[in-house]
């Protein structure tokens, strides 16, 4: 973990009160980079291991196997995310359209759930700083891996056993100086009120237990004026991921019902959690994105999004 971002973090544990997380310790160091350690809070007490250079910020554990813990999975999102880097013809621009919606801007920006880090590059040169997060650790660190040796060698399945290696190599105008990973939960952002300038959230919001705490963290994180919020999802909302009477859309009634984007928009609009939203959407369309099982299979999915500011 670079120890620039220790100036940054807070207790994820002590939310909806804020308080800084500092060094307990450090076991091993290379240069600007916190191999392994532990960050703690002197409030609650609580304890956060720093190990192959990953903080881990995460107040759960998974008890049960995660299919984004799972070796193919993670090839088919590093083949998502950079498909267009090995020259393949199926790969997909989408990462670098949503990039593209995002201005240049002085501070942090912060991209929830992403994944193995696609995005997070992208916005390196458009940015002081560019944090990635997710709770799959093994997303995680495949794009730390990444960022730190500016390579990745991975295997695509092929065909049932078979697959073939491949190598990513970081385009020379990524700014990987200005990026970190870490694995932290987009509900309990573990940054202080109005530290961001920008947030990002692909393909997240139908993925969380609870898709409006979710934009509450969002809101608070974000600066008040001149930030930046971009959301896009295919809103693909199941019970495997939220409770119905949490979801944000696809029902017929309840507090939210009708379609999702629609309801984010006026959530984005209005008093959040007693601190006023006040985002104005600037655009909203949808990008195409594209995920490979295998060399046969390939899912399209459709992913509607809003840019915001304020």
């Amino acid at each position: 973990m670079k120890k620039l971002l220790t100036k940054m973090l807070i207790c994820p544990a002590c939310l909806p009160r804020e308080f800084p997380l500092e060094i307990l310790g450090v076991d091993h160091e290379e240069e600007d980079d916190i191999v392994t350690g532990t960050l703690i809070c002197r409030h609650c007490g609580r304890r956060f291991s720093i190990d192959d250079g990953i903080a881990f910020l995460d107040l759960e554990r998974q008890e049960q196997p995660n299919r984004y813990e799972q070796e193919e999975v993670v090839s088919s999102y590093l083949w998502s995310h950079y498909g267009d880097l090995l020259g393949d013809e199926q790969a997909t621009d989408a990462y670098l359209r949503w990039a593209g919606l995002m201005q240049q801007h002085t501070g942090l920006a912060l991209d929830l759930g992403g994944a193995v880090g696609r995005f997070t590059f992208e916005m390196s040169g458009k940015c002081d700083f560019v944090v990635g997060l997710d709770k799959s650790r093994a997303f995680i660190k495949a794009a730390r891996q990444f960022m730190r040796q500016g390579e990745l060698r991975f295997t695509l399945k092929d065909e049932g056993l078979l697959g073939r290696e491949v190598i990513i190599r970081c385009p020379p105008h990524w700014q990987r100086e200005r990026v970190e990973f870490i694995v932290a939960d987009a509900q309990r952002l573990p940054f202080a009120t109005q530290a961001a300038t920008s947030l990002a959230s692909l393909n997240l919001v139908d993925k969380v237990p609870q898709p409006y705490i979710h934009l509450a963290e969002m809101n608070r994180v974000a600066g008040q004026a001149g930030s930046q919020l971009l959301l896009s999802d295919p809103f693909s909302w199941s019970t495997e991921a939220a409770e119905v009477d949490q979801w944000l859309g696809g029902r017929p009634d309840g507090p939210f019902p009708g379609k999702g984007l629609e309801n984010i928009k006026g959530i984005l609009g209005k008093d959040m959690d007693g601190r006023l939203a006040g985002w104005q959407v600037t655009d909203q369309d949808h990008i195409w994105w594209k995920i490979r099982s295998h060399s046969n299979h390939y899912e399209l999915i459709r992913s509607c999004f809003i840019k915001a500011v304020r």
